[in-house]
Formats: C-alpha cells, sequence, structure tokens
C-alpha cells in the first residue's frame, strides 16, 4: 500500500460516524438556539435547563439510529414536540428529527418514513390552529414539501444501494459459475482420459498377465502432469490481484495439438480440418473454442466409447464455427446430453456468453455431433501477439 493511501482521509463509519452526527448536530442546534436565546433575552433559569435537557435528549438519540432507527425516529419527534411546546428558546431542533426521517428512508422502511413525516405536519398544524404565532400556513407548507422531499431522497438512496448490492450478487454469481466451468473443463478432460487409459490397463491385462502396461502409465502420467500445470495456471489466475501477466500461454486454439495427443492416448484417432482464413482470435473465443473440442473429446472418450473424432474449425468474416463428430454411442451413453452432467451445458454457456449458440446431438448415421458458433464480436484483435 502506497503512503498517499495510508494518510488518505476518510469519513468515519459505524458508531464512530453516528457520534459525530450526533455532536455535529447538537454544536449546530445549540449555537441556533443560544443565538435567539441572546437576541430575546429573559429567559427563566427552569426553562433554559428544560431546553437543553430535551436539546441533549435529542440529539443523544442519533447515537442509537442504527440499532433502532424507527425507535430512534419516534423518540426524537415527540421530544422535538414538546421542546417546542415548553421552550421559551424556538431553536432549530427539528433539524434531528429530519435527519432521523431520512435514515429510516434511506433503509427502506417507507412506511414509517411516511407515518413519521405525517405525524411532524399533523402536530405543527395542530399547533397553529391552537394560536401559535411561531407557525402560519406557509410554513407548514413547506415543512411539508420538505419533508416529502426528504423521504424521497432516503428512499431513492436506499433504492440505488439495492441496485448496486444486486449487481454484486449478480457478479460474484458469474463469477462462481465462470470458476466452476473453468475448473470443471481444466480437470474434467484429462481426468476422463486418465480413467479411460487406467480401464483399458485393468482389462488388456485380465485378458493377458503378460501385457505390458509401460503405454498406459506414461499416458496416465502425462495426463496428471497436464492437470497439474492447468490446475496452478488457474489457481493462479484466481489469486493474481494486482500482479504481472501470467506466464503460462492462456488455453486457446494453438494447444489444440495438445488436445489431440491426449485424446490419441486414450486411443481416439482424432483429425483436424480447417477452412477459411486463418487469424487471430478474440482471447473470450479462442478459450471458448478450446473448451469445446477439450469437452467434446472428453465425452467421446469417456461417454460415447468412440474411435475417431473429426475435428472442423471454420474461420469465417464475422465469426469461428467448431464442429466435433465422433463414432461411438450417440447420446444414450452420455448423461450430460440428457441434462444430468454439466458438460454440454457448460460448453453451451460459454457459445451463448459470446452471443454464439451451441447444438449437441446425436449424428444420422451413428455417433454424435457438437457445433457451435462463436461470433468474434467487438472484441477481435487487429495484431497477432504471442500470448
Amino acid at each position: 500500500m502506497s503512503s498517499s493511501d495510508q494518510t488518505r482521509f476518510r469519513l468515519p463509519r459505524g458508531a464512530r460516524a453516528d457520534a459525530v452526527l450526533a455532536i455535529g448536530v447538537f454544536v449546530l442546534v445549540a449555537l441556533g438556539a443560544e443565538g435567539q436565546r441572546l437576541s430575546g433575552g429573559g429567559d427563566s433559569l427552569s426553562s433554559l435547563v428544560i431546553s437543553w435537557v430535551l436539546v441533549t435528549a435529542v440529539c443523544g438519540a442519533l447515537l442509537f439510529r442504527r440499532r433502532c432507527p424507527v425507535a430512534v425516529g419516534w423518540f426524537t419527534v415527540l421530544v422535538t414536540g414538546v421542546y417546542y411546546l415548553l421552550s421559551d428558546i424556538d431553536g432549530p431542533l427539528v433539524i434531528v428529527p429530519v435527519v432521523a426521517l431520512y435514515a429510516i428512508a434511506a433503509q427502506g422502511r417507507l412506511r414509517s418514513a411516511v407515518a413519521m413525516a405525517a405525524a411532524m405536519v399533523i402536530g405543527v398544524s395542530a399547533g397553529t390552529l391552537a394560536g401559535g404565532s411561531d407557525v402560519n400556513g406557509t410554513s407548514v407548507f413547506m415543512l411539508t414539501g420538505w419533508l416529502v422531499a426528504v423521504v424521497a431522497l432516503g428512499n431513492g438512496r436506499h433504492g440505488r444501494v439495492a441496485y448496486a448490492e444486486e449487481e454484486a450478487r449478480l457478479r460474484a454469481t458469474e463469477e462462481r459459475l465462470r470458476i466452476a466451468r473453468e475448473l470443471h473443463d481444466v480437470i474434467g478432460h484429462n481426468i476422463s482420459m486418465i480413467n479411460v487409459q487406467a480401464g483399458a490397463a485393468r482389462h488388456q491385462l485380465k485378458k493377458d498377465p503378460a501385457f505390458r502396461a509401460g503405454a498406459a502409465l506414461s499416458a496416465i502420467e502425462t495426463g496428471s502432469r497436464t492437470i497439474l500445470r492447468e490446475l496452478r495456471a488457474t489457481l493462479g489466475v484466481l489469486r493474481r490481484v494486482d500482479e504481472d501477466a501470467p506466464r503460462v500461454p492462456a488455453p486457446g486454439l494453438a494447444r489444440a495439438d495438445e488436445l489431440v495427443a491426449s485424446a490419441k492416448l486414450a486411443g481416439l484417432a482424432v483429425r483436424i480440418e480447417r477452412s477459411g482464413a486463418e487469424r487471430p482470435l478474440p482471447a473470450p473465443v479462442d478459450l471458448a473454442a478450446y473448451r469445446i473440442v477439450q469437452e467434446s473429446l472428453t465425452n467421446a472418450a469417456r461417454h460415447g466409447r468412440a474411435r475417431a473424432v473429426t475435428i472442423r474449425l471454420g474461420y469465417g468474416d464475422r465469426e469461428l464455427t467448431v464442429a466435433v463428430e465422433d463414432d461411438g454411442r450417440g447420446a444414450a451413453a452420455r448423461p450430460a446430453a440428457a441434462g444430468g452432467g454439466s458438460g454440454i451445458a457448460g460448453m453451451t454457456e460459454r457459445a451463448q456468453a459470446l452471443g454464439g449458440d451451441l447444438a449437441a446431438d446425436p449424428r444420422p448415421g451413428g455417433g454424435f455431433a457438437v457445433r457451435a458458433r462463436l461470433p468474434y464480436g467487438a472484441g477481435e484483435p487487429t495484431e497477432w501477439s504471442d500470448r
């Protein structure tokens, strides 16, 4: 933290803010009341004592406005009314219930705020009708306008705070979903490949006890190493706040050959076909395409028991199309396709987040096909930079 951040003035909060508010209002009211007393003169000692006791009680009530705002509001209204009835000093004590009124409205207690404002207007109107010389009809009208404005301002602040909190909750939910989707894609693919290799080796050992499992163990070792590398990179990004850019390249189609090599170790024959003029892809599109291919290969190996997979990448002028087709068992053994998993749902979310779409359906001639359309959007880079 810089020295400027440490020395920067910060407004008090919580109980300290209430204490500052109570003291500030007390000083303001005291100065106003004392000024009127000196100009008017002739006040009795008993009236002076009563006035200062009531002023102190009303201002001191603001210390508890957070714990019991409605009770404090009504207390300030009633005691302020008593003050104007008994005291010979016409101080500006009405400021205190107005402050309490704003606090109540800002907390979203609109009914209590309206009832409190109405009680203040009725009380002042009753005093005017009873022949009070200090207040007239114009003053009542102006007071009503001020109270309505205070309630409206407090309620408006409550609405802004509630909107900001809802936005923060939505952002947190989206971030949790993004992290969950990323971890699923990072771990799920390689774990599935390890599972396939281990199962194949165990099955082969049952058939042929002399079978050498070196290739399977090597594939498992490679897959576990990849898991650790990508998991560390992902967690490093999550922990990073104000650090340099990540040293590990972000997943993208430039690393598609790694996916192909991993899939081949699991027994899949993978072929990549590209059409259109290859171009630098925006980072979100590049990552989404990589994850869609990765998840499709995982499903083909683990659920579809496929042997051959074709990946088609179409570089259009405005969007990238990704198609992954396999010769497996279609949707029958794929719980994600039937709603029991998160793989296809995660791929769909990635495509929709970019303004595209994704379809995952059985192929008419057998097997399964995943087709995605990923628009480049406004974030298409103008220059290629190594990541």
